[in-house]
């Protein structure tokens, strides 16, 4: 197969290239930027075909995917910068990427008879209750701008296409970019102490690992919406803390503290992003494996 990936300067865009080149099929690269610019590990992303791409534009993107005719489109493109995305000034840009580029893509798979994966997210419901969300629940209330835009996005691109995946994410984390382990090391090596949430609940998401699952996706037709977090259990981002600097053997003390002890931030948070993945198995897909193999394996490979 031939596959066009969006965002490939970020986290997951980065490895789901290297993944299907490991496994024999065409990865045409794309982002913003004129050349790739994410991490240059010698791995296959940085000598995949490379197409520069502002999927705002809907020409470029017509006539892009138009030229390389993939047979599936991987779109992990978007504006993550939760917070910021509050900004008066920045809501219309985060509305054109999160959105307008996603139905810009969706119409040219449509045109091209290809498949679309859109990356989403928890933030698409409300966090409240304690109940995992199903991947088919359909009770979306977005508490931020992020989360409404990501929405627009699912709904351009099920509105628009048959042959589509969905799959919601949370709390990822991967080699190419920030993250949330990386800034807690570093927060670890100049810090005695740090106060993180012991009330927002979900899961970590490893790149690697959802990587293998995207296109272990792509290979079939089982369309349709799905949740993928690594396994493991669900637990607090305190938890989660308490687990890297262990593996990391930091002896950096870890404080629990509630949302509204730590303070508000710009973007409202949900407490509930237990993400439900039993669809996967159902539809015969490998889960992922546990968030503490994730991390063990991560940290290796950060060093």
């Amino acid at each position: 197969m031939k596959i066009f990936v969006t965002g490939v300067g970020g986290q997951l865009g980065h490895d789901v290239v290297n993944e299907l080149v490991s496994r024999g099929h065409v990865a045409v690269g794309s982002d913003i930027a004129p050349e790739y610019a994410g991490i240059a590990d010698g791995s296959a992303v940085t000598n995949a075909e490379y197409r520069s791409l502002d999927i705002t534009d809907a020409s470029a993107v017509e006539t892009v995917l138009t030229e390389v005719k993939p047979d599936a489109v991987i779109h992990c493109a978007a504006w993550t910068a939760v917070d910021l995305a509050e900004d008066d000034d920045k809501v219309a840009k985060v509305r054109a990427i999160n959105a307008g580029g996603t139905q810009n893509i969706a119409n040219v798979c449509k045109k091209l008879d290809c498949k679309m994966t859109y990356i989403s997210t928890d933030y698409v419901f409300d966090g409240q209750g304690t109940e995992p969300w199903q991947p088919d629940c359909k009770d979306y209330k977005p508490l931020n701008v992020y989360g409404q835009t990501k929405l627009e996005g699912e709904l351009a691109v099920s509105g628009t296409l048959e042959k589509y995946f969905i799959v919601r994410i949370a709390w990822v984390f991967g080699l190419n970019g920030k993250n949330f382990i990386k800034t807690m090391i570093n927060v670890g090596k100049t810090h005695d102490t740090v106060r993180v949430v012991n009330d927002q609940i979900g899961t970590p998401t490893y790149t690697l690992d959802l990587a293998r699952l995207l296109v272990d996706m792509n290979e079939t037709e089982k369309y349709g919406y799905y949740h993928a977090t690594n396994e493991g259990g669900y637990i607090s981002w305190y938890d989660f803390t308490c687990e890297i600097y262990k593996q990391a053997g930091m002896s950096t003390k870890v404080v629990p503290v509630t949302t509204a002890e730590y303070g508000l931030s710009k973007a409202a948070r949900p407490f509930n992003s237990r993400l439900d993945k039993s669809k996967l198995v159902a539809a015969g897909f490998k889960p992922l494996p546990t968030w503490q193999d994730a991390l063990a394996r991560y940290l290796k490979e950060i060093g």
